[in-house]
């Protein structure tokens, strides 16, 4: 179904990728499971194989199902076209094995995903890759880093861990100078609040498993690119033979139609609990670019129009029993990995692993995910925790 560009987002959301006239009226997209398609004539068959037909020859290239979310989100997203993955990290990695080939340069923040560096430092590394890694506040002076056979500059915005805000169109006009692509990691803000392909963006990536699907029940990645990067990501994803289940797909289109009432609650309780958790003696330091004072806030305030529920907490040098102590004493965190579903989470960090700056904080950090809880209850949990964390102090 093509919406209007005249529409806002929130329309968006609830329209795009779906055409009830198609399949009996249904509101929602059916979860198509499949993977033989059968043509009812050699000369449909023949025309299923021809490049850029909508139609699939085999369920694997997608189905209604696959093409309804990939364009509801290269629409939000301001993109060409997208594709599903079966995992953020899988949208990632192979979004960046079809950009890039042995004797490129790659370069990527040193704020990164865990899995991302992962990837970078292994795989890329013995496919011939030069791997580099650069300050994610480095901006404009980007350009010192990138060569002529840089081929790839990944920008994740606001980083992983830390939550430095980076200067996306600065870096991008410095890549695009050499005809490097841009590579953004977009899963914090979403295409609500951070809209990629107006930044210089060539090819976005969020983990749906996030915010798209919001529910914590299913695993999903989703590129989007825009035209230059789109023949390469397409090429590859079929090479690679990635897919994604249809029982996925069809609980991150239901996500995908309140997200935008999710996330502003998530960025409105989000708010609130950074803002008391900084008033805490036992919290050195709140790292969530929305907060004024923040290291990245004026660039925050100038590209982004919102904040997810998505911060970090640096706590003051304690004890391993008074970490204890305070795990246990949340009723309304649960400890575990992902975010951007219904349920508050607060997850122990390890020191974030960096080459270019260290790490110099030598308290515990914490994650954490404001849910769709009530606000005063989720603070007063919080204040509590921490107060039993004072006593060690």
């Amino acid at each position: 179904m093509e919406i209007p560009h005249s529409f806002e987002c929130e329309t968006h959301l609830v329209h795009a990728g779906r055409d009830p006239a198609s399949h009996a009226g249904m509101v929602n997209t059916p979860a198509f499971r499949g993977s033989t398609i059968l043509s009812n004539s050699l000369t449909e068959w023949e025309s299923r194989k021809l490049p850029g037909n909508p139609y699939a020859s085999y369920g694997r290239f997608g189905t209604p199902t696959t093409r309804a979310l990939e364009t509801a989100v290269a629409a939000l997203e301001g993109g060409h076209n997208a594709l599903v993955f079966p995992s953020g990290l899988a949208a990632v990695t192979h979004s960046l094995l079809a950009l890039l080939r042995s004797g490129d340069h790659a370069l990527f923040p040193d704020s990164v995903y865990g899995p991302t560096r992962g990837f970078a430092r292994s795989v890329l590394l013995r496919m011939g890759v030069d791997v580099e890694f650069y300050d994610p506040c480095i901006g404009a002076d980007i350009a010192a880093q990138v060569r002529p056979n840089t081929r790839v500059v990944f920008v994740e915005s606001p980083g992983s861990a830390t939550f430095e805000v980076q200067d996306v169109p600065a870096i991008a006009l410095a890549a695009h100078r050499v005809d490097a692509f841009v590579v953004m990691d977009n899963t914090w803000a979403s295409p609500l609040f951070f809209q990629p392909f107006e930044h210089g963006v060539d090819l976005s990536i969020q983990a749906a498993t996030k915010y798209i699907v919001g529910h914590s029940d299913a695993l999903l990645g989703v590129a989007t690119a825009n035209e230059r990067a789109w023949g390469l990501l397409q090429q590859a994803t079929h090479d690679f033979g990635q897919t994604a289940g249809p029982d996925d797909l069809y609980l991150a289109l239901r996500g995908l139609r309140s997200l935008s009432v999710r996330l502003h609650r998530h960025w409105e309780s989000g708010m609130l609990l950074a803002e008391s958790m900084a008033r805490h003696p036992m919290v050195e330091r709140v790292l969530h670019p929305a907060l004024p004072g923040d290291p990245g806030y004026s660039l925050w305030r100038r590209d982004f129009k919102g904040a997810s529920g998505l911060f970090a907490v640096a706590l003051r040098p304690v004890p391993r029993p008074a970490l204890e102590a305070f795990f246990d004493s949340l009723e309304l965190f649960g400890i575990g990995l992902s975010w951007g579903g219904y349920e508050s989470l607060c997850l122990p960090m390890d020191a974030p692993t960096r080459n270019v700056r260290p790490w110099t904080h030598t308290g515990p950090l914490l994650r954490v995910h404001a849910g769709l809880e009530s606000c005063n209850d989720l603070v007063r949990d919080m204040q509590s925790a921490l107060n039993r964390l004072q006593k060690w102090a």
